[in-house]
C-alpha cells in the first residue's frame, strides 16, 4: 500500500548541548509497501519503535487495498464491516478535498486505478469502451459515511485511500510521539513528511525536494531545500509511478473525469500544511487539475503552500511558488 511521493532526507547535523541525551534516537523499517525513517529526541532515551510498528500494523488493517482482510478490503468488496477511527478521518477528509478540488481528487478511482495496472489487481486491456464502463461507477457522490457504516449507491464503487493514507499514517506516528511528550522529531513514511519543533542548536529540520526525473527505483539530485518546523509536505509527481506500452508513458494519476492518466505540464507539486493527511491529498488534487487551474485553487485556499515544479513549451524545469513559500524553502539549485 504505497503511493511513491520523494522527499529526501538530507544530512543533519546536531548540537546536544540543552538536551540530557547525547544522541537522537533514529529507527527506521518497512510499513505500507515503503519504508519509514524517524528520528527524534527524548530525554528519557526510550526506545519506541515497537509501539510505532504496532501502530502502523493497525492503521494497514484498516486502510490498506493490499491486505484483503483490511476494513477498506472489506468495503470494497461489499462484506459487513463497521469502519473504524483511521476509516473515518480518511473517508471524512477525502469528502473535504473531493468537494474543494471540484472532482480532481477522488478515491472512487479505486476500479480504474487496478485497471491501469497500478493497484492490487491485474492490469486490464484498456479501451474506451472499457473506460466508460468503469466511470459509470466512479464518483464521491455515490458513496456516503453514516455513522460507522459504508452506504454505497452502486454496489460496484471501491474506496483507494493510498493518495493520501501515507501522509495522515505519518500524522498518526507524530500523534503518537506528541502523546510521548517528544517535542522535537521527524518523521518519513515513503517520503512523506512531519517535523515538529526545531533541533536542538535552535535550526529547523531540512529536507530535500527531489527534481522530477523519470526514475522508478533510486533517487533523484535535489532541486530546493525547505525549511521544516510544526510543518508537512507531501511531494505528488509523476515519475516515480508510471508505465510505458508502445512508446507512450502513463502516469499513475488519474484523472477521474476522463479515467485516464492526466497529461498536463505540472511535474510536481509540494504541498505544505499543518497536517500531512492535508499536504498528501491537496498535492494529488493539484497534480490532476494541471499548473493553471492549480494557481486559482491555491489562492482560495492560503492554508496551503506549493512549490511546483513545471517545463515550459522548451521543456525547461519552471518553478511557481505561492507567496508564503519563501519562508519555508530556503534554497533552490540550479539545474
Amino acid at each position: 500500500m504505497f503511493k511513491i511521493i520523494y522527499s529526501t532526507l538530507l544530512s543533519i547535523a546536531f548540537s546536544l548541548s540543552s538536551y540530557a541525551q547525547k544522541e537522537p534516537i533514529k529507527i527506521e523499517g518497512n510499513a505500507q509497501g515503503t519504508t519509514y525513517h524517524i528520528t527524534y529526541f527524548d530525554d528519557k532515551g526510550r526506545n519506541l519503535q515497537p509501539e510505532i510498528t504496532q501502530l502502523l500494523l493497525n492503521f494497514d488493517k484498516s486502510v490498506s487495498t493490499y491486505d484483503q482482510n483490511s476494513i477498506i478490503s472489506k468495503i470494497n468488496t461489499n462484506q459487513p464491516t463497521k469502519v473504524d477511527k483511521y476509516f473515518i478521518t480518511c473517508f471524512k477528509k477525502a469528502k473535504e478535498v473531493w468537494k474543494n478540488t471540484q472532482g480532481a481528487f477522488d478515491p472512487t478511482v479505486f476500479p480504474l486505478v487496478n485497471a491501469w495496472g497500478f493497484g492490487p489487481g491485474k492490469k486490464q486491456n484498456i479501451d474506451k469502451t472499457k473506460i466508460d464502463s468503469i466511470l459509470k461507477f466512479v464518483g464521491f457522490d455515490l458513496i456516503e459515511l453514516k455513522g460507522k457504516k459504508i452506504i454505497k449507491k452502486d454496489p460496484r464503487v471501491a474506496l483507494d485511500f493510498n493518495a493520501f493514507a501515507q501522509g495522515y499514517s505519518v500524522d498518526v506516528v507524530s500523534d503518537f510521539l506528541n502523546s510521548k511528550g517528544i517535542k522535537s522529531y521527524i518523521v518519513e513514511i515513503g517520503g512523506e513528511i512531519y517535523a515538529k519543533g526545531k533541533k536542538p542548536n535552535g535550526d529547523n529540520w531540512k529536507i530535500g525536494i527531489e527534481k522530477p526525473i523519470d526514475n522508478k527505483t533510486s533517487e533523484n539530485p535535489i532541486k530546493a531545500i525547505a525549511s521544516l518546523e510544526n510543518l508537512a509536505i507531501a511531494t505528488s509527481g509523476n515519475y516515480r509511478r508510471f508505465i510505458i506500452e508502445d512508446g507512450v508513458k502513463y502516469a499513475h494519476h488519474l484523472d477521474p473525469k476522463t479515467g485516464y492518466p492526466t497529461k498536463n505540464n505540472l511535474l510536481s507539486a509540494s504541498v505544505f500544511a499543518k497536517e500531512c493527511i492535508s499536504s498528501d491529498a491537496n498535492a494529488t488534487g493539484i497534480l490532476v487539475m494541471g499548473l493553471e487551474k492549480a494557481k486559482e485553487f491555491l489562492k482560495l485556499h492560503p492554508e496551503l503552500q506549493a512549490y511546483l515544479i513545471y517545463s515550459d513549451e522548451k521543456g525547461i524545469y519552471r518553478i511557481f511558488e505561492t507567496p508564503g513559500i519563501n519562508s519555508i524553502v530556503t534554497e533552490t539549485i540550479d539545474d
